[in-house]
Protein backbone atom coordinates (compact mmCIF):
# COMPACT_ATOMS: atom_id res chain seq x y z
CA UNK A 1 0.00 0.00 0.00
CA UNK A 2 0.99 3.65 -0.37
CA UNK A 3 3.07 5.03 2.47
CA UNK A 4 2.25 8.74 2.57
CA UNK A 5 5.29 9.48 4.77
CA UNK A 6 7.76 7.86 2.40
CA UNK A 7 9.77 9.81 -0.14
CA UNK A 8 9.59 7.86 -3.37
CA UNK A 9 12.51 8.02 -5.78
CA UNK A 10 10.79 6.91 -8.97
CA UNK A 11 7.44 6.47 -10.68
CA UNK A 12 7.04 3.67 -13.23
CA UNK A 13 4.12 3.81 -15.63
CA UNK A 14 2.26 1.40 -17.83
CA UNK A 15 1.57 2.73 -21.35
CA UNK A 16 -1.79 1.71 -22.81
CA UNK A 17 -4.76 2.57 -20.61
CA UNK A 18 -2.50 4.72 -18.46
CA UNK A 19 -0.44 7.33 -20.33
CA UNK A 20 -2.61 6.89 -23.41
CA UNK A 21 -6.04 5.41 -24.00
CA UNK A 22 -6.23 1.70 -24.66
CA UNK A 23 -6.93 0.40 -28.15
CA UNK A 24 -10.56 1.03 -29.08
CA UNK A 25 -12.28 -2.07 -30.36
CA UNK A 26 -13.70 -0.21 -33.36
CA UNK A 27 -10.36 1.28 -34.38
CA UNK A 28 -8.47 -1.94 -33.80
CA UNK A 29 -10.72 -4.06 -36.00
CA UNK A 30 -11.05 -1.32 -38.61
CA UNK A 31 -7.27 -1.34 -39.06
CA UNK A 32 -7.25 -5.14 -39.26
CA UNK A 33 -9.98 -5.04 -41.92
CA UNK A 34 -7.91 -2.63 -44.00
CA UNK A 35 -4.86 -4.85 -43.63
CA UNK A 36 -6.74 -7.98 -44.75
CA UNK A 37 -8.19 -6.11 -47.71
CA UNK A 38 -4.72 -5.05 -48.88
CA UNK A 39 -3.30 -8.53 -48.36
CA UNK A 40 -6.34 -10.09 -50.04
CA UNK A 41 -6.59 -12.58 -47.19
CA UNK A 42 -9.81 -14.15 -45.88
CA UNK A 43 -10.82 -11.73 -43.14
CA UNK A 44 -12.02 -14.12 -40.43
CA UNK A 45 -9.11 -16.51 -40.89
CA UNK A 46 -6.60 -13.66 -40.88
CA UNK A 47 -8.01 -12.14 -37.70
CA UNK A 48 -8.06 -15.56 -36.02
CA UNK A 49 -4.35 -16.08 -36.72
CA UNK A 50 -3.59 -12.46 -35.80
CA UNK A 51 -5.12 -13.03 -32.38
CA UNK A 52 -3.40 -16.39 -31.98
CA UNK A 53 0.00 -14.78 -32.62
CA UNK A 54 -0.61 -11.89 -30.19
CA UNK A 55 1.37 -13.49 -27.38
CA UNK A 56 4.30 -14.00 -29.74
CA UNK A 57 4.19 -10.35 -30.84
CA UNK A 58 4.24 -9.14 -27.24
CA UNK A 59 7.50 -10.95 -26.42
CA UNK A 60 9.15 -10.09 -29.74
CA UNK A 61 9.03 -13.60 -31.13
CA UNK A 62 8.68 -12.14 -34.63
CA UNK A 63 11.64 -9.98 -35.70
CA UNK A 64 9.28 -7.48 -37.32
CA UNK A 65 5.63 -6.80 -38.10
CA UNK A 66 6.37 -7.78 -41.70
CA UNK A 67 7.59 -11.18 -40.48
CA UNK A 68 4.37 -11.63 -38.51
CA UNK A 69 2.27 -10.78 -41.58
CA UNK A 70 4.34 -13.09 -43.79
CA UNK A 71 3.82 -15.91 -41.28
CA UNK A 72 0.04 -15.44 -41.23
CA UNK A 73 -0.21 -15.20 -45.02
CA UNK A 74 1.98 -18.26 -45.33
CA UNK A 75 -0.29 -20.24 -43.01
CA UNK A 76 -3.28 -19.13 -45.09
CA UNK A 77 -1.42 -19.87 -48.33
CA UNK A 78 -2.07 -16.32 -49.51
CA UNK A 79 0.65 -15.01 -51.86
CA UNK A 80 1.67 -11.43 -51.07
CA UNK A 81 4.06 -8.88 -52.54
CA UNK A 82 6.47 -6.60 -50.71
CA UNK A 83 4.22 -3.68 -51.68
CA UNK A 84 1.20 -5.30 -50.04
CA UNK A 85 3.17 -6.07 -46.90
CA UNK A 86 4.47 -2.50 -46.71
CA UNK A 87 0.99 -1.03 -47.08
CA UNK A 88 -0.46 -3.34 -44.43
CA UNK A 89 2.41 -2.50 -42.09
CA UNK A 90 1.85 1.24 -42.57
CA UNK A 91 -1.82 0.87 -41.66
CA UNK A 92 -0.89 -0.85 -38.40
CA UNK A 93 1.77 1.76 -37.59
CA UNK A 94 -0.66 4.60 -38.35
CA UNK A 95 -3.22 3.09 -35.98
CA UNK A 96 -0.68 2.67 -33.17
CA UNK A 97 0.73 6.17 -33.75
CA UNK A 98 -2.71 7.74 -33.41
CA UNK A 99 -3.36 5.72 -30.26
CA UNK A 100 -0.16 6.95 -28.61
CA UNK A 101 -1.51 10.44 -27.95
CA UNK A 102 -1.12 11.65 -24.34
CA UNK A 103 -4.20 11.71 -22.15
CA UNK A 104 -5.22 15.13 -20.87
CA UNK A 105 -2.83 16.37 -18.20
CA UNK A 106 -0.28 13.62 -18.73
CA UNK A 107 2.58 15.78 -20.02
CA UNK A 108 1.98 18.33 -17.25
CA UNK A 109 2.12 15.54 -14.67
CA UNK A 110 5.37 14.20 -16.08
CA UNK A 111 6.80 17.74 -16.01
CA UNK A 112 5.94 18.06 -12.31
CA UNK A 113 7.52 14.70 -11.52
CA UNK A 114 10.67 15.67 -13.36
CA UNK A 115 10.79 19.06 -11.60
CA UNK A 116 10.45 17.28 -8.24
CA UNK A 117 13.52 15.22 -9.03
CA UNK A 118 11.83 11.85 -9.44
CA UNK A 119 13.08 9.30 -11.92
CA UNK A 120 10.50 8.15 -14.45
CA UNK A 121 10.25 4.74 -16.07
CA UNK A 122 7.97 2.76 -18.35
CA UNK A 123 7.14 -0.95 -18.36
CA UNK A 124 4.80 -1.90 -21.19
CA UNK A 125 3.43 -5.13 -22.61
CA UNK A 126 3.22 -4.34 -26.30
CA UNK A 127 4.05 -5.47 -29.80
CA UNK A 128 7.03 -4.11 -31.74
CA UNK A 129 5.45 -0.90 -33.03
CA UNK A 130 5.38 1.25 -29.84
CA UNK A 131 9.16 1.04 -29.24
CA UNK A 132 9.73 2.35 -32.78
CA UNK A 133 7.16 5.14 -32.42
CA UNK A 134 8.12 6.09 -28.83
CA UNK A 135 11.11 8.40 -29.62
CA UNK A 136 8.79 10.55 -31.76
CA UNK A 137 6.16 11.02 -29.03
CA UNK A 138 5.92 13.87 -26.48
CA UNK A 139 6.66 11.32 -23.73
CA UNK A 140 10.21 10.48 -24.71
CA UNK A 141 12.06 13.47 -23.13
CA UNK A 142 10.57 12.76 -19.69
CA UNK A 143 11.51 9.09 -19.35
CA UNK A 144 14.80 7.86 -17.96
CA UNK A 145 14.11 4.22 -18.77
CA UNK A 146 11.70 2.32 -21.03
CA UNK A 147 11.19 -1.43 -20.91
CA UNK A 148 9.02 -2.77 -23.72
CA UNK A 149 8.09 -6.44 -23.54
CA UNK A 150 8.68 -6.99 -27.25
CA UNK A 151 12.27 -5.78 -26.81
CA UNK A 152 12.87 -7.37 -23.41
CA UNK A 153 11.55 -10.77 -24.51
CA UNK A 154 9.29 -11.17 -21.48
CA UNK A 155 6.11 -9.57 -20.21
CA UNK A 156 4.24 -8.51 -17.08
CA UNK A 157 3.62 -9.91 -14.56
CA UNK A 158 7.00 -11.64 -14.80
CA UNK A 159 9.04 -10.16 -11.91
CA UNK A 160 12.09 -9.81 -14.14
CA UNK A 161 10.53 -7.13 -16.34
CA UNK A 162 9.84 -4.83 -13.36
CA UNK A 163 13.32 -5.42 -11.98
CA UNK A 164 14.85 -4.56 -15.36
CA UNK A 165 13.31 -1.10 -14.99
CA UNK A 166 14.38 -0.54 -11.38
CA UNK A 167 17.90 -1.76 -12.03
CA UNK A 168 18.27 0.58 -15.00
CA UNK A 169 16.84 3.45 -12.94
CA UNK A 170 19.23 2.65 -10.11
CA UNK A 171 16.51 2.47 -7.45
CA UNK A 172 15.10 -0.24 -5.22
CA UNK A 173 11.60 -1.54 -6.10
CA UNK A 174 10.44 -0.44 -2.64
CA UNK A 175 11.20 3.16 -3.61
CA UNK A 176 8.90 3.08 -6.65
CA UNK A 177 5.28 3.81 -7.37
CA UNK A 178 3.90 1.67 -10.18
CA UNK A 179 0.94 3.19 -12.04
CA UNK A 180 -1.14 1.05 -14.40
CA UNK A 181 -4.66 0.24 -15.57
CA UNK A 182 -4.60 -3.28 -14.11
CA UNK A 183 -4.30 -5.28 -17.33
CA UNK A 184 -2.13 -8.43 -17.36
CA UNK A 185 -2.17 -8.71 -13.53
CA UNK A 186 0.42 -5.96 -13.59
CA UNK A 187 -0.49 -4.50 -10.18
CA UNK A 188 -0.08 -7.83 -8.39
CA UNK A 189 3.18 -8.32 -10.27
CA UNK A 190 4.48 -4.90 -9.25
CA UNK A 191 3.56 -5.48 -5.60
CA UNK A 192 5.26 -8.88 -5.75
CA UNK A 193 8.66 -7.29 -6.34
CA UNK A 194 8.10 -4.64 -3.65
CA UNK A 195 6.70 -1.73 -5.65
CA UNK A 196 3.72 0.32 -4.50
CA UNK A 197 0.97 -0.13 -7.15
CA UNK A 198 -1.68 2.42 -8.07
CA UNK A 199 -4.66 1.65 -10.31
CA UNK A 200 -5.58 4.38 -12.78
CA UNK A 201 -9.02 4.17 -14.35
CA UNK A 202 -9.91 7.09 -16.60
CA UNK A 203 -13.49 8.15 -16.03
CA UNK A 204 -14.11 8.61 -19.75
CA UNK A 205 -12.82 5.19 -20.78
CA UNK A 206 -15.38 2.56 -21.65
CA UNK A 207 -13.59 -0.62 -20.58
CA UNK A 208 -16.08 -2.76 -22.50
CA UNK A 209 -15.00 -1.06 -25.73
CA UNK A 210 -11.27 -1.33 -25.09
CA UNK A 211 -9.04 -4.12 -26.34
CA UNK A 212 -7.44 -5.71 -23.28
CA UNK A 213 -5.11 -8.67 -22.82
CA UNK A 214 -6.94 -9.99 -19.76
CA UNK A 215 -10.73 -10.38 -19.38
CA UNK A 216 -10.77 -8.59 -16.01
CA UNK A 217 -8.88 -5.84 -14.23
CA UNK A 218 -6.30 -6.93 -11.66
CA UNK A 219 -8.14 -6.84 -8.31
CA UNK A 220 -5.06 -6.13 -6.18
CA UNK A 221 -6.13 -3.85 -3.33
CA UNK A 222 -4.32 -0.55 -3.83
CA UNK A 223 -5.08 3.17 -4.20
CA UNK A 224 -7.24 4.07 -7.19
CA UNK A 225 -7.13 7.28 -9.20
CA UNK A 226 -9.07 8.52 -12.21
CA UNK A 227 -6.40 10.78 -13.75
CA UNK A 228 -2.63 10.86 -13.78
CA UNK A 229 -2.64 14.28 -12.12
CA UNK A 230 -3.76 12.50 -8.94
CA UNK A 231 -0.37 10.76 -8.82
CA UNK A 232 1.04 14.07 -7.61
CA UNK A 233 -1.25 13.93 -4.55
CA UNK A 234 0.17 10.53 -3.63
CA UNK A 235 3.67 11.97 -3.55
CA UNK A 236 2.96 14.87 -1.18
Amino acid sequence: MINQKMRYKAVIFDLFGTLVDGYSREGYYSALSEMTSILKAPKNDFIKLWMETASRRVIGDFPSLTANLEYICGELKVPVTKRQLDLARWIRFDFISLTMAPRTGTIETLSHLRADGLKIGLVSNCSGEPPVIWPHTPFAPFFDVTVFSSVAGLQKPDPKIYLMATEQLGVAPQDCLYVGDGDDNELTGAAGVGMHPVLVSAAQEDVAEAIRSAPKIDDYQCPRITSLQEVLNLLK
